[in-house]
């Protein structure tokens, strides 16, 4: 019984499949080389947050089941933010500060992008982006990644709730 305590579970198999498919998404070069989303750590970042919200927000309509996923995928991108931050050479210290001001800056980026999606409003989830992922000067691609999410959202929306906590999640082609 006590050997139970160290065996991964088939559920944390499926959070970590999933979270290592919006990973990969997320890294896309289109997004860095074409649609001028910055390549760096807070741009990366930007990414990962985006294609989350998206997932939790499809999740969200799944009420307890949908929950449950949701947190321990929560768990596991904030445990990997606070692992990156390590690597990168943060402190003992620092890292649990930035790791707090990291899902700040994820709620405050899936809540605003939730609200504009929810009224289906195109500009309002450009000027999100803009706000929160673009520098100013580089925001002319922002229309190009609301059209994306909207894509993203409609292709995460057509799966199960099944399919999603098996671990099998199917992305968009971003172009």
């Amino acid at each position: 019984m006590i050997l139970n305590l160290f065996r991964k579970s088939p559920s944390s198999d499926a959070v970590y499949a999933v979270y290592t498919a919006i990973v990969a998404q997320s890294r896309q070069p289109v997004f860095y080389a074409d649609w001028g989303i910055p390549d760096t750590v807070t741009g990366r970042f930007d990414m990962i947050s985006l294609h989350l919200s998206l997932l939790f927000r499809r999740l969200r309509v799944e009420k307890q089941a949908g929950h449950e996923f949701s947190q321990a995928l929560f768990d596991l991108f904030f445990k990997d933010m606070d692992r990156s931050l390590r690597e990168l050479g943060a402190g003992d210290m620092a890292v649990p500060k930035k790791v707090r001001k990291m899902s700040e800056i994820f709620y405050g980026l899936m809540t605003s992008l939730n609200e504009a999606m929810d009224r289906n409003d195109r500009p309002g989830v450009e000027a999100v982006l803009r706000r929160n992922v673009y520098p100013e000067a580089e925001s002319g691609h922002a229309p190009q990644l609301a059209a994306y999410l909207f894509a993203q959202y409609d292709k995460l929306a057509s799966q199960s709730l099944a399919d999603i906590a098996g671990g099998r999640l199917e992305l968009a082609t971003a172009a």
